[in-house]
């Protein structure tokens, strides 16, 4: 088990926005990494997850549609997934589906939010399950886990407002998932046949994104109100030894991925809004960073020097020296050239 410290409440409440600016670059001519915009999709606000999918794809989540769609990456061209799961239910906030990996073939979604307790008072349809679900290839899904009724019963100390905690993210490991609860401060470790246990808990830290890569863990830390550059840390899991610090400073880290020549890359949302517990980060403030050796988060540059600025990104995805990364208002924009 992963011996970690505890960590505070975190709802990813991400408040309904409109438009978008397009994330700006000075690289040109295929010299340097250049962001693009590949496509849009949904209804906005509430677009959290992404995968490369077995044939290449990219798929991603939309919490208020209750669908998964599949974005491809050369054209941009978006389709329907899959459909019918269920739908956020807090207005203005995460939920739904909000992140999908793939085990061979065959899809998971993550769906939060969709039911439970806040502060005492029931929201949405007690049948929907909080939970990992298993996509049939012929349409509809099957419950693999049902993480809020075991959020339930295994409460964190002190308890929190939502009873079902706010899962954010999942990533295949060991035969089942690894999924971040980042209002109940923890990460679970969930298996195929549906039993949870509790690997890591922390301070007043805030579990965001992961990754597993060559059988490490990776996790962010999108750290407690104001979100400040310092407490943005990338960290890796180790069993039996805890946690270890890989890099540190920048705000609103929200997911983190192995990148171009092994190097490790982490996703700042921006600065953040300041309108309250889990809001997103102003418009074009996020960044694309990467762990350096010393430490620190460089952020990615193109070839004049320039800092390449992203607008509210929520999820990244590599595909050879190309990033795909996912706006909380329903873009997806890439960064070739890395």
């Amino acid at each position: 088990m992963f011996a970690v410290r505890r960590v505070v409440l975190f709802i990813a409440a991400f408040g309904l926005v409109s438009g978008v600016i397009a994330p700006t670059a000075s690289a040109h001519h295929g010299l340097g990494p250049v962001v693009t915009r590949l496509a849009s999709f949904g209804t906005g606000g509430l677009v959290t997850g992404s995968t490369i999918g077995p044939d290449g794809a990219l798929y991603v989540t939309d919490g208020n549609a209750g669908s998964v769609l599949r974005i491809d990456r050369r054209s941009g061209r978006v389709s329907t997934y899959a459909t019918g799961l269920p739908k956020t239910v807090l207005p203005g906030a995460i939920g739904g589906p909000v992140d999908i990996a793939f085990v061979g073939r065959t899809a998971y979604v993550l769906v939060t939010l969709v039911s439970g307790v806040v502060a005492g008072t029931p929201f949405g349809d007690s049948n929907d399950k909080n939970g990992i679900y298993r996509l049939k290839r012929g349409g509809g899904y099957t419950v693999v886990a049902d993480i809020g009724s075991w959020s339930v019963d295994n409460p964190p100390v002190p308890a929190i407002f939502i009873d079902t905690g706010v899962q954010y993210a999942m990533e295949p490991y060991r035969g089942g998932f690894l999924v971040t609860d980042g209002h109940h401060n923890r990460v679970l470790q969930v298996r195929q046949n549906g039993s949870i246990n509790e690997v890591a808990t922390f301070g007043n830290e805030v579990p965001t994104g992961l990754e597993v890569a060559k059988g490490k863990v990776f996790m962010t830390l999108a750290g407690p109100n104001p979100h400040a550059p310092e407490d943005g840390k990338v960290l890796a899991l180790r069993r039996g030894s805890g946690p270890v610090e890989v890099g540190s400073g920048a705000s609103m880290l929200i997911d983190v991925e192995r990148g171009p020549g092994g190097r490790l890359y982490a996703l700042s949302q921006g600065q953040w809004n300041g309108v309250g517990e889990g809001t997103p980060a102003l418009p074009d403030t996020g960044r694309l960073v990467v762990v350096k050796h010393n430490g620190s988060l460089a952020p990615v540059v193109d070839v004049h020097g320039h800092q390449l600025i992203l607008d509210r990104p929520t999820s990244m995805e590599f595909v050879g020296h190309t990033a795909y990364f996912v706006s909380v208002v329903g873009v997806v924009y890439k960064i070739d050239n890395l």
